[in-house]
């Protein structure tokens, strides 16, 4: 069974940073699409960051580009999100996903991401989320 549990969130001022991690188990790392979305009450869920972990392409929302990075640690089966420069529109509850099937190209991350995916290369398997909250 997949499991994706996130750590790191919590409050800070605008122009702080955060660290948020997402530990995955029984999940197979490689080849795969990985992601963080996040949501804010009466909004739709936004995505964010997305990584292709084969060939560590990566894809960013407009929003968070230049501010946020996405990683990987392969061995320790664990995704990175390092936040910079946060402001206050970046309070949310933040969830990474992960993709069941093997994509067909990176870019599969990345429409999956934007919600252009097909319906077959989605991300299906999500944590629990973490709130961050930005105070200005």
């Amino acid at each position: 069974r997949v499991q994706l549990v996130e750590s790191g969130g919590g409050s800070v001022q605008a122009g702080g940073s955060l660290r948020l991690s997402c530990a995955a188990s029984g999940y197979t790392w490689n080849s795969k699409c990985v992601a963080w979305f996040r949501q804010t009450p009466g909004k739709e869920r936004e995505g964010i960051a997305a990584i292709y972990t084969s060939r560590i392409h990566t894809f960013y929302h407009p929003s968070v580009k230049g501010r946020f990075t996405i990683s990987q640690d392969n061995a320790e089966n664990t995704m990175v999100l390092q936040m910079d420069a946060l402001k206050p529109e970046d309070t949310a509850v933040y969830y990474c996903a992960a993709m069941s099937r093997i994509p067909r190209f990176p870019n599969d991350c990345n429409y999956a991401l934007n919600g252009h995916g097909d319906g077959v290369f989605e991300y299906d398997y999500w944590g629990q989320g973490t709130q961050v909250t930005v105070s200005s």
